[in-house]
């Protein structure tokens, strides 16, 4: 039987399909082994932090092998599937490889040698690498010791002998090498991170993973053992009949709960990235958030009119809604208060005033919370305003929307309304400068033209970073989305 050649079997590894990510979730696999494939194919379905991506395949070939199985969370850089490029089809009794070790990645080719096709995405090319390691600095061994060493072991275990005099039972540890030629201790990305956070020194963590690999189970370990008390070093003699110490690291207590009457869900992908987004706004952005409650009676009347006569207004097969007219009054008081579309450069103590709005939607979809921006918002007509956001409302419920579509914002609106909420404090997106919450439109008494009587009511919340924008600005802002909101025609007149 002819086997392939390990030569012919091309290794497709975990792209970074956002900026900066280390990890995704396989969500769907829409090919097995046996499979035909071709350049630009999508293979398989992921979910990062930020969104579900589809991954496209960059060669022909035929599916060898899938490394892992769907809901398996995978490491940028690691092989996800094997193909043959040889053009041959799997053979049926041929055994499968194992995963290969996750390893730390040299940067690799922008192309292969011969190819002039470039990165499909960013983080991976159609270079093949290897997937040997590195050898460790300062491991090399001569061959004569080396052999002379795995002989005298082996002799050792068959029982024919002895290891030699000179290589005693490790009873006492040997000194530490200097800091120069210790070994850099071999430890994924998010585990280096991990380790950092933790105040964990990885070279003094004993590892468990396969080939030398330190794993989170490690650092944790190690963390936990550095909490732990020190013992005296000169106990006091304990009499005979007295019990053993206790010893010096208690194991970590197991974490119970009724399952009959609670659900853990882990956290991760779009809510893992929504809550650290989350934190660090809140805790990185002095928030202030003021509230004014409007009559919204002639805007409501304006949106039944664009839906009964479309072609009048070129709103055809556009769909239109409160949100749409509160978007444009937005971008009309942000057009009257420019300084407020800005954003704070930590590093260089700078505000950084932005010339266009990226107007971000905050989605609520069955992955988590999500603001995908409309790009250049400023600059669209009604029309194309309406058919931006239906196209932004669409995608993000399919879950298809795509990092770059979440990157980039200004401002944000928050439809809370729609669940009933007449208002809320919004929690800015991070980056961004302020955040407008609408509430539930809904008949309220009002007093109109010295009359009570039943109107059309909102209540309006605008967060704003208090380092960027003051008071005064921020209520001139929020004033100016309610004069528009009860008084469209103003849309003409200042828009």
């Amino acid at each position: 039987m002819t086997t392939m050649t390990e030569a012919s079997v091309r290794e497709f590894k975990m792209p970074d399909v956002g900026e900066g990510l280390t990890e995704a979730e396989i969500l769907k696999w829409y090919v097995q082994p046996g499979d035909t494939v071709t350049d630009g194919q999508v293979v398989c379905e992921v979910e990062t932090a930020k969104a579900a991506v589809e991954l496209p395949i960059p060669y022909d070939g035929v599916v060898r092998e899938l490394r892992f199985p769907e809901g398996t969370t995978v490491d940028v850089g690691v092989s996800i599937i094997a193909v043959d490029v040889s053009g041959g089809s799997a053979p049926a009794d041929a055994p499968a490889p194992a995963p290969a070790p996750a390893v730390e990645r040299q940067p690799e080719e922008p192309k292969a040698e011969g190819s002039g096709r470039q990165p499909v995405l960013v983080g991976y090319g159609v270079a093949a690498s290897s997937t040997k390691r590195r050898p460790r600095k300062g491991a090399e061994i001569p061959a004569q010791e080396s052999a002379a060493a795995s002989a005298a072991v082996q002799a050792e275990l068959n029982g024919h002998g002895t290891a030699p005099a000179a290589a005693p039972a490790p009873v006492t540890p040997a000194p530490a090498a200097p800091a120069a030629e210790r070994p850099r201790p071999l430890a994924k990305p998010p585990v280096r991170k991990l380790a950092k956070d933790l105040g964990v020194d990885l070279a003094s963590v004993v590892p468990s993973g396969p080939d030398g690999i330190v794993t989170r189970e490690d650092v944790h370990a190690a963390a936990a053992s550095a909490q732990a008390p020190a013992l005296p070093t000169a106990p006091e003699p304990v009499p005979a009949a007295a019990p053993a110490p206790a010893p010096a690291q208690a194991p970590a207590p197991v974490a119970s709960y009724d399952t009959a009457r609670e659900t853990r869900v882990p956290v991760k992908g779009v809510r893992k990235a929504t809550a650290a987004a989350m934190v660090g706004s809140a805790f990185t952005a002095p928030h202030v958030t003021e509230f004014v409650t409007v009559d919204v009676t002639r805007t409501m009347k304006l949106v039944e009119e664009l839906k009964r006569d479309p072609d009048k207004y070129g709103m055809q097969g556009l769909r239109v809604s409160p949100l749409l007219l509160i978007a444009k009054a937005l971008l009309v008081a942000i057009r009257r208060n420019p300084d407020v579309n800005a954003s704070w450069d930590e590093a260089n103590q700078e505000i950084v005033r932005k010339h266009y709005v990226n107007l971000g939607i905050a989605a609520a979809t069955p992955r988590g919370l999500i603001v995908p921006n409309i790009k250049d918002a400023h600059d669209k007509t009604l029309p194309q305003l309406a058919e931006a956001l239906g196209e932004l409302v669409a995608t993000a419920r399919e879950g298809r929307t795509s990092p770059a579509a979440m990157q980039g914002g200004t401002v944000t609106i928050t439809n809370v309304g729609v669940f009933g909420v007449d208002t809320g404090t919004p929690i800015l997106n991070p980056g961004e400068s302020a955040i407008l919450a609408v509430g539930s439109i809904k008949l309220q008494p009002w007093v109109h033209k010295g009359k009570v009587k039943p109107r059309q009511v909102t209540t309006l919340a605008l967060s704003f970073d208090h380092r960027l924008v003051d008071g005064e600005l921020g209520s001139k802002v929020l004033a100016d989305v309610a004069a528009v909101l009860e008084q469209p025609k103003r849309l003409i007149t200042w828009g």
